[in-house]
């Protein structure tokens, strides 16, 4: 093989690099080629340092792709949640969620409370976890579900709807129960209900409990048959009726009357 010069070994680098679509190997080749020189690695050793690098980068471009399709309104975090504003919430719940067990076994979680209790951090936060375990997460809010289907059924689209939204292995629900729905655009949603039940997991946050969904759900044998659908063999979070946001505000009102506090915005 023809000697080739250290220019011509770095362009063959990054040509091959951009052709097997390496990106962590060519940004990092030379610098960890010359950290092998100078502590004397085996090729063995430097080649597998850049094979870890790029399968690290890798799964980690794959998590934020997976994210980013669940279409979240917002970054939220599990490790954001400050449960001392919240006491309804339990840390170890929580944490056991998170594992997300729920989700491989395709089970409903439901997290019911009033306005600024944390249900959709939580809703968010447990959604981003399974998006960064490999789960093909969607979030959506309820109204705007419902309006989708209902352009579907109009462009006969429908059944290619529900079932892109029956793919997904944990479709995350906010805002169940804000709006009050027709007859149609509950039996719509039922659909999708129907088309994920028992094999894949879906997550719903709601202001209103239970027994205050025939607001929603104006058909009550419909709304009792969504209730079963999303309460069976599911776990159910009541978040509660203090305001975690109103908590947060308050706290950050103290801070700032204190000496050097820092004025809430």
């Amino acid at each position: 093989m023809t000697q080739l010069t250290d220019q011509a070994v770095e362009v063959a680098i990054d040509t091959a690099c951009r052709t097997l679509r390496l990106p962590t190997i060519r940004e990092r080749a030379a610098q960890a080629a010359a950290t092998a020189t100078r502590e004397q690695h085996t090729y063995q050793g430097f080649l597998a340092e850049l094979l870890l690098a790029e399968c690290d980068d890798r799964d980690e471009r794959r998590r934020a792709r997976r994210v980013h399709e669940a279409g979240f309104p917002r970054p939220k975090r599990l490790d954001e949640l400050d449960y001392a504003a919240n006491p309804s919430l339990n840390p170890a719940v929580i944490n056991t969620l998170a594992g997300g067990e729920w989700v491989a076994k395709g089970r409903p979680l439901c997290l019911i409370g009033d306005s600024g209790t944390g249900k959709t951090h939580l809703l968010i936060g447990l959604g981003t976890a399974a998006a960064e375990a490999g789960h093909r997460v969607r979030y959506v809010l309820a109204s705007r579900l419902v309006n989708e289907l209902a352009e579907a059924e109009n462009d006969r689209a429908l059944t290619k709807v529900i079932a892109r939204y029956g793919r997904v292995d944990l479709l995350c629900l906010d805002e169940l129960g804000y709006l009050q729905l027709d007859r149609r655009g509950a039996e719509l949603l039922f659909q999708v209900l129907t088309e994920r039940e028992e094999k894949t997991a879906i997550a719903i946050a709601s202001n209103e409990p239970f027994s205050g969904w025939t607001k929603t759900f104006t058909d009550p044998r419909l709304c009792a048959a969504i209730v079963d659908r999303l309460t069976y063999d599911a776990t159910i979070i009541e978040t509660g009726t203090t305001s975690y946001r109103l908590a947060h505000t308050r706290a950050g009102g103290a801070n700032s009357s204190r000496p050097g506090g820092a004025k809430s915005s």
